[in-house]
């Protein structure tokens, strides 16, 4: 990845919920909208829960050849509905063969409001199919941590709630269960569609 890709990404990632952010626009010189890691992400063996109540794994559960994962919560004012709107629109540029090989996990970064009921409605309003985890703060901070997401402590609101800081990019995990590429807020359903096919087409190896 070219090294003004590779500044421009670190600087976005360290964006959050409560702000907004550039998405890279263009095509890099990989030909992807999103970021091509030069070093991918390792997914940590960290289990969760999914909003069945169920346990969850991203470094053991995971099936599809490609699961898109984001980091949020269902009490975000904005972002997080917007990424979300993002990818179930994208799912739905893609055919049935293609939409079987993909999954869309949301981890949530506010586990005291979001047990697993509150993910299954919300989500519900996006992609009935999409996983919901929840889980111990600690856990789900040490899960972030090792793909890259930054999970600030909650900062209460003058209405009494509090909001979560977090930052914003969505992660591919491939079916190594590492992180080749992720994509700012910002990316459209039509470049994450772009990128997905290509990904399941060509999937990237670690450099």
């Amino acid at each position: 990845m070219p090294k003004a890709v590779s500044l421009l990404l670190a600087l976005l990632l360290l964006g959050g919920c409560a702000g907004g952010q550039d998405p890279l626009d263009a095509r890099s010189d990989d030909g992807y909208y999103g970021a091509v890691l030069e070093e991918q992400y390792v997914v940590p063996d960290i289990t969760l829960t999914d909003d069945t109540g169920a346990p969850y794994n991203l470094a053991t559960d995971t099936t599809a050849p490609l699961t898109l994962v984001f980091f949020g919560y269902t009490n975000c004012p904005d972002i997080c509905q917007a990424v979300m709107a993002a990818l179930a629109s994208a799912m739905t540029r893609l055919d049935d063969a293609q939409r079987a090989e993909v999954d869309v996990v949301f981890v949530t970064t506010d586990p005291a409001r979001d047990d697993e009921a509150t993910l299954t409605t919300y989500l519900d309003r996006f992609d009935p199919g999409f996983v919901g985890l929840t889980g111990r703060l600690a856990d789900i901070e040490a899960l972030g941590k090792d793909l890259g997401v930054f999970i600030a402590k909650g900062v209460k609101l003058p209405s009494g709630g509090y909001e979560v800081d977090h930052s914003t990019q969505v992660i591919a995990v491939d079916a190594a269960h590492r992180s080749p590429i992720v994509w700012t807020y910002g990316t459209s359903s039509a470049q994450f569609a772009s990128d997905i096919i290509r990904l399941l087409d060509n999937p990237l190896e670690d450099s």
